[in-house]
């Protein structure tokens, strides 16, 4: 059955859910697709119908913290949503939403060709399916799959405007996410032939929730393995150290609207498999195993990534090297128990409504100023007053201050480190935190105040693609303020399921 269709009719509502999560996204490629030449009202459909994602994500989310069962639907229970997954949906669908309702071509004016635009919202929409379905998989094969169809399609929008610097870009995070990919690859199949050596061939081998009844009775040997595989390989994706070389290229070079969503939920989505491998991994072997290798990636990703924003000349890259350090936090956060699995999910949370904000604004800035050069950028606030104050804003945020929700969840995975006894390694990470605040403050005075450079125009420009951010402000403010019941039920049942 493609339903679940247990104990009531109640159940149908969550799993026909799926429908509204995932079609969006589809049609809106289909409409690209087929609408030739590119016409404004393919932006504004897409734009509209990425709502109905965003309504589905908050439909899981809702019936989860109600205490519902976990909605399964199509053959063989392939997409699931828990408390996890559900989380993740909400993060993407977000970001997703926001990248369509700024995305080019939905105004006359357009520096792209109609032959550009329809690429690119046939490819951008086809990356979100992509990466909701891997966030709503069951079956790690799919989840597998996805991950690799979301370097494919983000691939094709980075050199959208065709140079040497952006087709280098592209095909060098096309080569190093593949091999990753690949090995990945490799770690799925060891666990997957461990559980067939064990169990034989049973129904819904690859599914989560058979992978998890069944990891305790698993070869150790074979699941260390495994995991040494599948973290560097989806670590990869996620822009761990050493992994991550091509992540500042590919978000230098990228348009805006991808990088946003590339830093704010990509990276993520890579970490989510990393995650769920870890629950069955922990499961088979116990807990340290994992939290010492998410241990080491992590604070080798924040070594590497505070000293690269401190070298930073290219404001694109900074920018990209700070996700890296974020993503070294959440897996030192993942690596500290239970109170470290909380601070890393609110983390995640903050850093997806930061982050995103923060490259469309640096997507303006570039337009304006024809650089992203740190040194050829002054003045930002006199001449965009607006956007100027909102990449201030952004910074502060990504930087820790409050009343922002990075200075919390920091905290509390800070908190979190001394209580699970590692006080010398929160040393270090206040450290290397202190490092990169010093940085970024220093480039984000750079840009702010002194002349403008000579033929650069003042005036803000259109406005109205400004008020969207305004929400992410919104977000941040709030989590820096309070924490909404929603969310922290939300977060309690994700740690339950990590810390099992």
């Amino acid at each position: 059955m493609w339903i679940n269709w247990t104990n009531s009719n109640t159940e149908i509502l969550p799993s026909m859910t799926f429908l509204f999560l995932l079609l969006p996204s589809l049609c809106g490629a289909l409409l690209a697709l087929t609408v030739r030449p590119y016409r404004r009202f393919v932006g504004w459909v897409n734009a509209l119908l990425s709502l109905l994602a965003i309504g589905a994500a908050l439909s899981f989310c809702r019936h989860i913290i109600a205490g519902g069962d976990a909605p399964t639907f199509g053959p063989g229970e392939m997409l699931r949503a828990d408390s996890l997954s559900a989380l993740f949906m909400v993060c993407v669908t977000a970001v997703a939403a926001l990248t369509l309702w700024l995305s080019p071509g939905l105004s006359r004016e357009s520096h792209y060709s109609a032959a550009q635009l329809r690429r690119y919202h046939l490819f951008i929409n086809l990356f979100i399916f992509a990466m909701l379905l891997a966030v709503s998989a069951n079956n790690v094969g799919f989840m597998w799959i996805a991950l690799e169809a979301t370097t494919i399609f983000s691939a094709m929008i980075i050199p959208l405007s065709l140079t040497r610097a952006s087709v280098e870009a592209s095909w060098k995070y096309i080569l190093i996410c593949s091999v990753g990919i690949a090995l990945a690859f490799a770690g799925t199949v060891l666990g997957y032939f461990d559980f067939v050596t064990l169990s034989g061939h049973a129904e819904g081998a690859l599914n989560w929730p058979v992978l998890l009844a069944t990891a305790p009775s698993l070869h150790p040997e074979v699941m260390r393995l495994s995991f040494v595989f599948i973290l560097v390989g989806y670590g990869t994706k996620a822009g761990l150290a050493p992994m991550h070389t091509w992540l500042p290229d590919a978000h230098s070079e990228a348009p805006a609207q991808l990088s946003a969503a590339m830093s704010g939920v990509l990276l993520a989505v890579a970490l989510y498999a990393i995650l769920r491998w870890k629950v069955v991994v922990d499961a088979a072997v116990g807990g340290s195993y994992s939290n010492h290798l998410l241990l080491a990636l992590g604070l080798l990703s924040l070594v590497i990534a505070t000293f690269s924003i401190v070298l930073s000349r290219n404001y694109k890259r900074m920018l990209a090297y700070s996700s890296i350090e974020h993503t070294g936090l959440l897996c030192v956060g993942l690596a500290l128990g239970p109170l470290g699995t909380f601070a890393a999910m609110l983390h995640l949370v903050n850093h997806t409504a930061a982050k995103s904000m923060m490259f469309f604004l640096a997507g303006r800035v570039m337009h304006r100023y024809q650089t992203t050069e740190i040194k050829q950028v002054s003045g930002l606030l006199k001449v965009m007053p607006v956007t100027g104050g909102l990449f201030a804003v952004g910074m502060l945020a990504i930087i820790g201050l409050p009343p922002f929700g990075i200075f919390v969840s920091e905290f509390a995975l800070i908190r979190a480190g001394f209580a699970a006894g590692n006080p010398w390694l929160m040393g270090i990470v206040l450290a290397l935190l202190a490092v990169a605040f010093i940085a970024l403050i220093n480039h984000l005075n750079r840009m702010l105040y002194g002349a403008a450079p000579e033929g650069v125009t003042v005036g803000e420009g259109s406005r109205w693609a400004l008020a969207p951010l305004l929400i992410n402000v919104a977000v941040l403010t709030v989590l820096g303020l309070f924490l909404p019941a929603p969310l922290l039920a939300l977060l309690n049942q994700i740690v339950g399921i990590v810390s099992k």
